[in-house]
């Protein structure tokens, strides 16, 4: 098999609209979250991290567009733009698109929303973004739950080693709605105040607003500096409950048995591990179990929630190109809002940001349904 690498990249957050910009907040401890209190929204004070409506339409706008874009098409298109240019690479017949996502435009769906309603099918937000640049094949849609956009890699990876692309651009997002915000506050999830994975005093949730996008191909020239290789992947559904994830971890623990049998690597050859870290008490239970099976409890650990909160389908990716950098920059970030282990099983979660040598790091993510995508990268350069 040919080897697969993950390279151009770049991230629009409310921490900054490049990947460079989003590091270096985190590096220096910024969290992007802010609080909310509106009546007209949630009927409780809530936190969350916002994309800039002024700065995103300016970048946009940059771009000459010739429709109109719904939000999120804005954020995704603004994010790819980017990457296409930098990889210098023309969008032929040999290039996908994979566009990943939760909830898409859900908010066409609102009463008050100036689209079609139709715009709120996922086809229709593929359609938009390939017609946007030109591409020469149809977007390919990955939605499933919060692993979509980590899920996007390892199915681009696919799709080069099984000879049907040389290149994948992946561009991920969701946006925050009023839809989504009082679907989560159903469960009680929704925390009043920054959350803080894997912590005893922890009480929930904060979702995000964020977009990015990255290249993933087999070409080993003209690479960023943070590429990494992607080593082996898996993906299990542990099919346990529509919210509620296994008990005994084992839908992550069979995604990371994956990824490190194709990999052929032990847990030994793990610098560090961007986790999934929602700062639920199931999934925080559930996550901690499954390292420790998969003999992963010595291994640093970080959650980026504190950061941009949950961004649903695109949390996977931002966080993988968090985790590039993290390498390039021989850099353990800490996982803002730790503080005391609220789990049952040992884990070793990053407390304080820290430089060291850094070759190998390991993304896992789940999700509603009960899914689960790991991950194995290592540096290139």
């Amino acid at each position: 098999m040919s080897k697969v690498y993950v390279s151009h990249n770049n991230i629009m957050s409310s921490l900054g609209f490049s990947s460079d910009a989003v590091v270096k907040h985190i590096h220096n401890e910024v969290s992007g979250l802010q609080h909310i209190n509106d009546n007209s929204i949630l009927p409780e004070p809530f936190y969350t991290s916002l994309i800039s409506t002024e700065d995103l339409n300016s970048t946009f706008n940059f771009l000459n567009p010739k429709g109109d874009y719904t939000r999120l098409e804005q954020m995704m298109i603004s994010s790819l733009s980017p990457v296409i240019e930098a990889s210098n690479i023309g969008l032929n017949e040999r290039v996908g698109l994979i566009v990943s996502t939760t909830k898409g435009n859900v908010d066409a769906l609102d009463e008050n929303n100036p689209f079609h309603k139709d715009r709120a099918y996922l086809s229709q937000l593929g359609y938009q973004i390939k017609e946007f640049f030109s591409f020469k094949n149809d977007a390919i849609i990955v939605s499933n739950a919060c692993v979509s956009g980590i899920l996007a890699v390892a199915i681009a990876k696919r799709y080069i080693q099984q000879g049907i692309y040389d290149h994948v651009f992946i561009t991920s997002g969701d946006v925050i709605t009023e839809f989504i915000l009082s679907g989560f506050n159903s469960f009680q999830a929704l925390s009043q105040e920054p959350c803080r994975p894997y912590d005893k005093n922890r009480t929930g949730i904060n979702i995000g607003e964020v977009a990015a996008s990255v290249l993933v191909t087999k070409d080993s020239n003209n690479l960023a500096d943070e590429a990494v290789t992607v080593l082996g992947e898996g993906s299990c559904n542990d099919a346990n409950h529509i919210s509620g994830p296994s008990r005994t971890g084992e839908g992550l623990y069979r995604s990371m048995q994956s990824a490190f049998h194709q990999a052929g690597i032990s847990s030994d050859a793990v610098d560090y591990i961007s986790a999934h870290g929602t700062a639920t008490l199931f999934n925080d239970e559930m996550e901690a179990i499954a390292f420790n099976r998969m003999q992963l409890n010595h291994v640093p650990l970080n959650s980026l929630k504190g950061y941009f909160g949950h961004s649903l389908g695109a949390s996977g990716l931002v966080e993988t190109i968090v985790g590039m950098h993290s390498l390039k920059n021989n850099t353990l970030y800490k996982s803002l809002g730790f503080e005391t282990l609220g789990v049952t099983q040992p884990i070793n979660v990053i407390t304080k940001t820290t430089t060291q040598p850094l070759q190998t790091f390991l993304k896992t993510a789940s999700g509603f349904g009960g899914c689960n995508t790991a991950i194995l990268f290592q540096k290139t350069n």
